[in-house]
């Protein structure tokens, strides 16, 4: 495009030094024969439509160049933003082992905590696709060809529309390459597992007109065990590693299998009218009782750790093809394109499924008959047992294809310069889910019912006059590990026969017609004023198809039913710059920015949002900024549209009389007796076995239902500070901004424990309606067992955050040593509240500090860096910090604040873990044969996290975003 001469000149020196560093190449810059004018290109940063020569707005930005990048260990760009300090608690960490549904398997990023459908992001300025439920998936864009990344920490409904309510990422890719570059990257962690391997390869050619560059990447993430890591082998952590037998306050001996889960892969039987539970003891013959005993009383008490199963990390796979171009028509019109395809596979791995007589959708149990020809008890009888040989794996598969095309020219109407655009974006998700590991209950009832021998000695199912086709006879006495006859062990005709496997396909599409101009209106005293304005048509679509098995509700799988829907939406945008003072006392410069957009939607209607910026620099070295701005998030499609699906929640049942508000609070418990619960009452689990602690996953499927009528949430964001960069220390960028976001009608599904809480704690009888319990135990395990619960999202209550990011880059005077630079960036929460409902008497909870809702809220995070370079020669050092988190005490004898109760804690005491520091190291060397070669260490010192019982955003005891290990890598890129 044609250069054209700016009426000001950008002190790059003022910029904050990472922003300078970021972008001071892409500025061209060109002396005018005979004149000193310097000429630079417009450019457009995230947050503003308006191009212009200088960068500092009045909107908080944080970048990281492609240099900053590459100093890093981390390969996907999921884990590089995550590792910024504003970024909240990842939503599908790859720690969330049971974690299900069409996200699964992706990598998504949540800025302030509030939820990855309230951030956006952008891949150059347009949209990435989605899911149905408004989530980006970031391991759809290969590491190679990412440039830089920018990071709006401010609402910004007005300028791009839907979702930017916590903010912006926008990835901005490489482009006008010339030359080719491959680089190789291994690692794995210093227990010897997760390897990981990346493959990049980039071509690119650039001449006078036109510009084509090609890149392809390939990488592979192995899966970690769970069973590999001391924090993770047991459910509860190494503190409770394995039961043992206690006795209670009235003498009596009892079982404490507070770390193990309640299930025996071995078989439990239980018989009727007080027969008691039996199992086979090891090695013996099924056919015979004597070769029982009382269960609880074999090895480990006839207990299964289902960790020994299950994933601690997934594994992942990508693989990616990047494409970019353009040509200049004339020197004034530009047409570019690009084109994106990636293939990503993960995998997850949990414990087989804990099958038994409650196992089931429609109330009815399943019975071993008396006349199954392996029963040797002569009674129909109830049984708990873990499907220990097939393990429940999901393979997720998502193929993205992506395409964008733009045509783009300038103008002058007199000396003014105008620019225009006109762009199409396609963006398609196409998704496949195949499991396996969980039964067909029909086929399993049969299995269990009446079986004979027939004359060849063959087990058959039915009866001898009416035998069932394909069906196999199911012993469930027989444990894992023990061969014989109805056995699963080794019996691959039953386990086809039990286990029938499932494919959810899903597909998302986003369709972006766009049209924008801007240039300079007029010129002012002060300076140019500049206007940016645009339309664009934006229609999206989403189908989530789970298997028919699923559907029916026939499977131990979780039920669900199929999501299907669309809309579209037509807006405009303004956006003025307005200059008000310049080269005055206390004002070298002075202007606002306003901007406005107005969303049309064909499903709940229109809305108008408006944002306010102020930049003003009273002194050469100092900017103070400020930012005012409204925003709102339409319902995601699964919101309207989703069909009704079952999730197995993870919840504290108040009424439990070991660690629920019923043991300490007598006003609960006497609300739990009225309403039918015994006053003995113990939560029961996943696996029928009585919850070993707080926030279990239930042994019952709660339904999850969408809302048509639901309609958008609302926000207001404000930001205020300064940039400092004194004359008098080159290379020193100071930063501190205040922000404040809050968010109205958010649209939400409520927790069970906060429903169960608001009736039973805060006495709100309204709450009390959305579950049943099961008060005879003829359904459940128990008495008093929650067994069907209804959870719909609804527009209510408010979220509210507010905090500083403080920001300090200094790049030291050169030495005889070589050059260091020192990067510091710290966020600080300040408090972090939520309403849940418009109920005048629900509390406000405050989540600051705290691990609840299965998420972790930190107050500070912060990430420090000292860089050093000399010659051909590098090293950088980086730390990340996270602060302590408080959490509801599992066990009395580890409450380190017994007399601290919160809106979380309510009858119980409180654990407050310490702070977390991970260091990371790196070495570089740049070769004689223009390659640079890197080693380093993620957690060099091999810092393991602090032990958490609520497990925030993982499966196990440990927040999902800890590092699991030591990690090394080599690095290896070459250019040519």
């Amino acid at each position: 495009m044609k250069h054209r001469n700016m009426r000001a000149v950008v002190r790059v020196g003022l910029l904050p030094a990472g922003i300078a560093v970021a972008l001071a190449p892409t500025f061209a810059l060109a002396q005018e024969s005979g004149k000193d004018a310097t000429t630079l290109d417009k450019i457009e940063v995230t947050g503003s439509r308006i191009r212009q020569a200088s960068i500092e707005t009045a909107n908080p930005v944080i970048m990281m160049t492609r240099e900053q990048i590459q100093k890093q260990g981390f390969t996907s760009v999921g884990d590089i933003i995550q590792n910024i300090t504003t970024a909240g608690s990842p939503a599908i960490s790859r720690a969330n082992a049971l974690s299900s549904g069409e996200e699964v398997g992706g990598q998504y990023v949540d800025l302030r905590n509030l939820g990855p459908e309230r951030t956006l992001v952008l891949l150059d300025g347009k949209r990435l696709g989605i899911t149905s439920s408004g989530y980006a998936d970031l391991a759809s864009i290969p590491t190679g060809v990412v440039e830089r990344i920018e990071v709006l920490t401010d609402g910004a409904s007005a300028i791009y529309g839907s979702d930017a309510i916590a903010g912006v990422i926008n990835i901005i890719t490489r482009k006008n390459f010339d030359g080719a570059e491959a680089s190789a990257y291994i690692g794995q962690y210093s227990q010897g597992d997760g390897e990981v391997q990346q493959y990049n390869m980039l071509l690119g050619s650039s001449g006078e007109r036109s510009s084509v560059m090609l890149g392809a990447e390939y990488s592979q993430e192995e899966p970690v065990n769970a069973r590999d890591r001391e924090f993770s082998h047991f459910p509860n952590g190494p503190y409770h590693r394995f039961p043992e037998r206690r006795v209670d306050e009235d003498g009596n001996t009892i079982l404490d299998s507070s770390g193990w889960s309640g299930n025996t892969y071995k078989g439990r039987i239980n018989l009727p009218d007080g027969g008691g539970s039996w199992t086979l003891d090891p090695g013996a013959d099924p056919s015979d009782p004597a070769n029982y005993h009382r269960y609880g009383e074999g090895e480990n008490f006839d207990l299964v750790n289902t960790n020994e199963a299950m994933f601690l990390r997934t594994g992942i796979e990508r693989r990616s093809v990047f494409a970019n171009g353009g040509f200049d028509f004339t020197d004034r019109v530009r047409l570019t394109a690009d084109a994106l395809y990636t293939h990503r596979d993960t995998l997850q791995q949990i414990a087989g499924y804990p099958f038994g007589s409650t196992s089931s959708n429609d109330g009815v149990r399943n019975i071993w008959s008396a006349d199954n020809v392996y029963n040797p008890f002569g009674t129909d009888a109830q049984f708990v047992r873990r499907t220990w040989e097939v393990p429940r794996q999901t393979h997720n598969e998502l193929t993205t294809y992506r395409f964008g095309t733009t045509l783009q020219g300038a103008f002058e109407i007199g000396d003014k310069p105008w620019d225009w655009d006109a762009g199409y974006l396609y963006n398609q998700n196409k998704g496949l889910q195949a499991g396996t590991g969980n039964l067909f209950i029909p086929n399993a009832r049969t299995a269990l019912g009446p079986s004979f021998i027939d004359a060849d000695g063959v087990a058959r199912c039915g009866t001898a006059d009416n035998v069932i086709a394909g069906c196999v006879p199911w012993n469930p006495a027989l444990p894992y590990g023990q061969a014989g006859a109805g056995g699963l062990t080794g019996n691959q005709a039953l386990e086809d026969y039990l286990f029938l496997p499932t494919h959810d396909t899903s597909e998302t599409t986003t369709h972006v017609y766009s049209l924008n101009l801007s240039g300079t209106l007029a010129t002012l005293p002060a300076g140019d004023l500049n206007m940016a304005m645009g339309y664009e048509h934006r229609k999206e679509e989403a189908r989530f198809e789970p298997d028919a098995l699923k559907q029916s509700g026939l499977s131990t799988d979780l039920a669900g039913a199929v999501t299907a829907g669309g809309y579209s939406l037509d807006e405009f945008y303004l956006e003025f710059n307005v200059p008000i003072l310049a080269d005055m006392p206390f004002a070298k410069e002075l202007s606002i920015d306003v901007a406005g957009r107005y969303s049309d939607y064909d499903t709940f209607g229109d809305t108008v949002n408006g944002k306010f910026g102020l930049k003003w620099r009273p002194i050469d070295d100092l900017l103070i900024r400020g930012t005012y701005a409204t925003g709102f998030r339409a319902p995601a499609l699964d919101d309207l549209y989703g069909g009704d699906s079952q999730t197995f929640a993870f919840y504290t049942d108040p009424c439990d009389t070991n660690f629920g508000s019923a043991a300490s609070n007598p006003q609960v418990l006497a609300r739990c007796v009225a309403d039918g619960v015994p006053a003995d009452f113990r939560q029961i689990a996943s696996g029928s076995t009585v919850a070993a602690g707080p926030n279990t996953q239930a042994d019952s499927p709660f339904l999850v239902t969408s809302n048509p009528n639901l309609k958008p949430e609302t926000s207001k964001s404000s930001t205020f500070g300064f940039v400092y960069s004194p004359g008098f220390a080159e290379g020193l960028d100071i930063s501190l901004d205040w922000w404040k976001i809050r968010i109205d009608d958010v649209i939400a599904a409520e927790t069970m424990t906060a429903i169960l809480n608001r009736c039973y704690v805060l006495g709100i009888a309204s709450s009390c309606s959305g579950f049943t319990r099961d008060l005879t135990g003829t359904i459940g395990t128990a008495p008093g067992e929650i067994v069907d619960a209804t959870v719909t999202l609804v527009n209510g209550g408010y979220q509210e955050t507010a905090g500083y990011d403080f920001n300090l880059r200094y790049r030291l005077p050169q030495t005889s040593i070589g050059n260091f630079t020192i990067d510091w960036k710290t966020s600080y929460i300040d408090y972090w509240e939520y309403k849940r409902d418009n109920e005048a008497v629900t509390p406000v909870e405050q989540k600051n500090s705290w691990s609840v809702d299965s998420d972790a809220y930190f107050r500070v995070r912060s990430n420090l860096s000292l860089d050093w370079n000399l010659g051909d020669f590098g090293a950088t050092w980086s730390t990340r910090y996270y602060s302590g988190i408080k959490e509801a005490c599992a066990y009395d004898g580890e409450c380190n604040n017994p007399d601290f109760y919160s809106s979380y804690t309510l009858a119980q005491a409180t654990n407050e873990t310490g702070a977390n520091t991970f260091h990371d190291v790196q070495f570089r060397y740049n070769t004689p044969w223009n390659a640079t070669v890197s080693i380093g260490a993620n957690n060099v010192f091999d810092h393991q996290g602090t032990y958490l019982y609520t497990s925030p955003n993982s499966d196990f005891g440990m927040y999902g975003g800890f590092d699991i290990g030591r990690f090394y890598y080599l690095k290896y890129a070459q250019r040519f």
